[in-house]
Formats: structure tokens, C-alpha cells, sequence
């Protein structure tokens, strides 16, 4: 087995992927040895991450190797192995079953289990499964408000609650009034996409005592969030019990109020497919004796959360520009913007 291992590992080697060494050693802790596995496949699933599998049907071992810097490695590390424990909630993400550090200690792999194929999809939504899902970001939320690790998420993990709002809005703007001469010479268009940019920032910066003060009075307490619970990030499987999510991609977890995850959650669905999942995540939150505000806070509310979202993906590229001069920063200004034009309400409203 450590012979086909280390061959399905050349394909990272030559990938110019770091660590392979130290991380085959971590692997060597977790294979089963069978003679009858066969020799390994590497599956490239994006940037950094693959999914190592060996044998087939019920021989099948199959894991995600994730490469990390160290500094998310770390807090992915406690997401799994101390923080969702905590909370009752250990087994609803993927086992970490090992970490491996290159030797200069630039980056981290990660060994986690494969929960395979069962993402919620969004084009075609089951409510069975997405009920499951919206179980368990309640049960993640409810369970972690006020509890004692809240500070400890925070120091590791930062905040998505309102400073973290205010902050991205100030810092995008202030990049982006540095996009011109002197130090940037920009055509008419990228004037005209970063004008637009600025234009929409400015009245959000008005804005912001007033959506800071509904979130402070209405977004609850400061809980654990998942960060970025898009569809393709859920595993749904069923027990004898009914449908079990589970939740992979947890390197945006941070603290601050439950709405910033539903918004994440519920803009990835059709309009018409909204108000039947929030009403799957209310009933559950009920049971904790939580309370949601009525739609158009809730609008307000998750608007302020895509917003902070969005300032945010304005501050990387423009700071690429001023730094790199790399015209890819001028391409995803223009998609933010875009995005800034599309965005609507996440509900209807009576």
C-alpha cells in the first residue's frame, strides 16, 4: 500500500505541490494496508485540494488532501477538533484525520475524511435535505451564542458582524480613491467601473450607522458561523433516522450574528425557494426559543451581510492594481460591480 501511495503522490509532486513528503508520512498513519486496494488515483477538486482514493466498492479508502497556510490550518484544526465538539456537533464535519507541515513551516496539509457526493442542489432543492442543513446551521448557532469559546473563535477567527461590515466598506473605498494618477493611470472604462464602485461604497458609508444599529438591536447574539455555507459546501446523507447533514469548507468560520450565514445560505437559491428555507431554519431556532424578525428586517439585515461581502472582494484586487499593476484586478472590479448592480432582496415582502 505505501508503494501505490507514493505513487499517486508523484502526481503532486509534479504539480510542484510542497510538503509531499511529510505528507505521505501522515498518510502512512491513516491507510489501511490491502493488497487487494490496487494502486491510488489522485482527483484534482480545486486550488490546493484532492481527493485521494484507493480500491473500490467495499475495499474503497478515500480521502480530501487539503493544503493550507498556517495560520488557516490552525483554525480549521479547531473547528474540528475542539470548537464543534464542544457544541455536541463533532461529527458534522469532516474527520481531520491528520496534518502534515513542510519542513520551512509555509504551509499545512490537511487529511479529512471523504464525505463524497451529496451537496444540497440549489437548481433543484429538496426540502428534506435542506431542512437537514437548516438544522444544523440552527443547532450551530443556538449552541454556540454566548458560550465560553465564543472568545477564543473570535481571537482565532476574526468577526463578519458589524465591524467587520464598516471595515471592508472604509478599506474598499480607501483603495480604491488611490486608482488614479499619480499612481494609477486608469482608461476610460476602469475610471468609469471604479467611479461606479466608489459611487455605490459612499452611500453605504452613509448608510452605516443605520444598518449597524438594526444589526446590533436585532442580529442577535455573536455565534459561531460557518462563513461560507454555500450548497456545494453541505453533504447530506441519510441514516435511519432521515436525512444527516453535514458541513465541509470551514475556513471562513468567524463570530458574529446567525444572519450573516443564512443570507450566504439562502441567496444561492431562486427567489420563489426562499421564504420554505428560512421558515426550516426559523422552526428550528424556535425550538431554542430563538426569535426572527419579520421579513423586512431580516431583508435589511441580509443585505447588510452581501454588502460586506462585496466591499470586501473590491479591497484584493484594487490592492493587486496598486501594488502589481495586474490588469486580472480590473476584470473582477468590473464582476463586483456587476454584482453590486444584481443584487435584490433575499424575500418577498408583505
Amino acid at each position: 500500500m505505501k508503494t501505490d501511495q507514493q505513487a499517486a503522490l508523484i502526481t503532486l509532486a509534479e504539480a510542484a505541490e510542497p510538503g509531499i513528503a511529510e505528507l505521505s508520512e501522515a498518510l502512512s498513519e491513516v491507510v489501511r494496508p490491502s493488497p487487494s486496494a490496487g494502486p491510488g488515483r489522485i482527483e484534482r477538486l480545486e486550488a490546493q485540494v484532492y481527493r485521494l482514493s484507493f480500491g473500490s466498492n467495499g475495499t474503497r479508502q478515500a480521502f480530501v488532501l487539503k493544503r493550507l497556510d498556517p495560520w488557516l490550518a490552525r483554525r480549521t484544526e479547531l473547528v474540528a477538533r475542539r470548537w464543534l465538539p464542544s457544541l455536541g456537533l463533532g461529527d458534522r464535519c469532516a474527520g481531520l484525520l491528520a496534518t502534515a507541515a513542510d519542513r520551512r513551516g509555509e504551509w499545512v496539509w490537511h487529511v479529512y475524511e471523504d464525505l463524497g457526493d451529496g451537496p444540497v442542489d440549489p437548481g433543484r432543492p429538496d426540502a428534506f435535505r435542506v431542512a437537514a442543513v437548516m438544522e444544523l446551521l440552527a443547532a450551530l448557532h443556538t449552541r454556540a451564542a454566548r458560550h465560553p469559546l465564543v472568545p477564543e473563535c473570535r481571537r482565532y477567527c476574526g468577526s463578519l458582524g458589524a465591524g467587520y461590515f464598516v471595515t471592508s466598506v472604509r478599506d474598499a473605498i480607501a483603495v480604491l480613491e488611490e486608482l488614479a494618477p499619480p499612481r494609477i493611470d486608469p482608461t476610460l472604462e476602469q475610471r468609469a467601473t471604479r467611479d461606479g464602485l466608489l459611487s455605490r461604497l459612499y452611500r453605504l458609508r452613509e448608510e452605516l450607522p443605520r444598518r449597524v444599529r438594526l444589526l446590533e438591536s436585532l442580529g442577535g447574539p455573536d455565534t459561531l458561523l460557518h462563513g461560507d455555507p454555500w450548497p456545494a459546501n453541505t453533504s447530506v446523507a441519510a441514516n435511519g433516522h432521515g436525512p444527516v447533514a453535514r458541513m465541509i469548507g470551514w475556513d471562513h468560520a468567524a463570530v458574529g450574528p446567525a444572519s450573516y450565514d443564512v443570507s450566504t445560505f439562502l441567496y444561492r437559491f431562486p427567489k420563489s425557494e426562499r421564504p420554505w428555507i428560512l421558515e426550516a431554519y426559523r422552526c428550528a431556532v424556535t425550538r431554542a426559543d430563538w426569535y426572527l424578525p419579520p421579513a423586512r428586517d431580516l431583508n435589511a439585515m441580509f443585505e447588510t451581510a452581501e454588502y460586506s461581502r462585496l466591499a470586501n472582494r473590491v479591497i484584493w484586487p484594487a490592492v493587486a492594481l496598486l501594488e502589481e499593476h495586474d490588469p486580472w484586478g480590473w476584470r473582477r472590479l468590473a464582476e463586483v460591480e456587476s454584482w453590486f448592480d444584481t443584487l435584490e432582496p433575499a424575500l418577498p415582502e408583505p
